[in-house]
């Protein structure tokens, strides 16, 4: 029996509506636009409001990809979430999608691989529909990172965005021309204290869990990113490099067959990095971090949906989406573009 295509038919994508610009940051923490921008290529991030949720920029999202395939949620046969920040610890926010859209029965998840999130989910769905479990695929990438910021910290405040991307996938009769082709994911947690962001409730050293910790709202605190950047930069830069040449070589595509390149929106420095490495032009890549900045597992969908919605993506291009995230997680994702 030959295994199911996997095709992208529906792109969508959501930010909210307040926009939050770098002079708004230099009045916050000690630091300049100048600064920001030669540093990272952001100048201006999206925040949630106050009365919404992750879920509810998932949703939007959703809403407009399923729109875009011209499908309803009656016709998805699962729903999984990429987020690293859940409305709640349980249920699962794919669940409160699933009820906020109208769907119900068929199974809905959530998985998370920070930054990686979407790519890995990719990965995910893509095996599941092949192996003939599901023939559409609800797939978002949601974040609402502003939530888990330190609004003190300028080495990390400045970075983060909120916003959600989707994509409605549906399995066809086997294609190797088209669809997605196959990925490449890593981790490894010998890397974790580089860049994480422990739970408020979590002990955070061996000595506390002897102690009787006070789980009260006025003591829960909030989690926060912290990130060593430079380590985190140069292990970044190097591994998207090494994990790029894999899953070319793994699919025998050569650099010069990559028609688009779709990266995690984190640093636009380590963007050209990527883009140096497989010799293409900055023109062949989306870019949406000086207007997003880095929306996490939401930031991979949301460039594919800005390159999507500017006409810039065409019937057989080859795609490439990679990523590299907190874990550290990486991958990368291959697929020739079938809309």
């Amino acid at each position: 029996m030959s295994m199911a295509s996997v095709h992208i038919v529906g792109v969508g994508g959501y930010l909210p509506e307040r926009v939050m610009t770098n002079a708004e940051l230099e009045q916050m923490v000690d630091t300049t636009d100048q600064w920001i921008t030669e540093r990272t290529g952001i100048k201006e991030r999206h925040i949630i409001a106050e009365d919404q949720m992750t879920s509810d920029l998932a949703v939007e999202a959703a809403k407009l990809a399923l729109a875009d395939a011209g499908i309803g949620i009656d016709d998805i046969d699962a729903l999984m979430v990429t987020t690293t920040t859940p409305d709640l610890i349980f249920p699962a926010t794919a669940t409160v999608v699933q009820a906020k859209l109208g769907g119900k029965d068929f199974p809905a998840w959530d998985i998370q691989a920070v930054c990686s999130g979407f790519v890995y989910g990719l990965a995910q769905v893509e095996g599941m529909m092949r192996a003939g479990m599901y023939k559409r695929v609800l797939l978002i990438g949601a974040e609402a990172m502003s939530r888990i910021v330190d609004w003190t910290d300028r080495g990390t405040c400045i970075l983060f965005g909120d916003g959600a991307g989707a994509v409605v996938l549906e399995a066809g009769e086997p294609d190797v021309e088209n669809g997605l082709i196959g990925s490449v994911l890593h981790a490894d947690g010998s890397y974790r204290d580089l860049l994480k962001a422990e739970h408020p409730h979590q002990p955070s050293s061996p000595e506390m869990h002897h102690q009787t910790v006070d789980f009260s709202l006025d003591s829960a605190g909030t989690a926060a990113v912290e990130m060593k950047g430079n380590e985190v930069f140069r292990v970044a830069v190097n591994k998207l490099g090494s994990v790029v040449t894999e899953v070319l070589d793994k699919y025998e595509v050569n650099d010069s067959d990559i028609d688009m390149l779709v990266p995690h929106q984190a640093n636009i420095r380590i963007i050209q990095a990527t883009a140096r490495k497989l010799k293409m032009d900055m023109d062949r890549v989306a870019l949406t971090v000086e207007k997003h900045g880095n929306t996490s597992s939401a930031s991979v969908p949301l460039a594919l949906h800005d390159l999507y919605q500017s006409g810039r993506l065409e019937k057989g291009q080859l795609i490439l989406l990679e990523a590299f995230a907190g874990g550290f997680a990486w991958g990368a994702n291959l697929l020739r573009w079938s809309k």
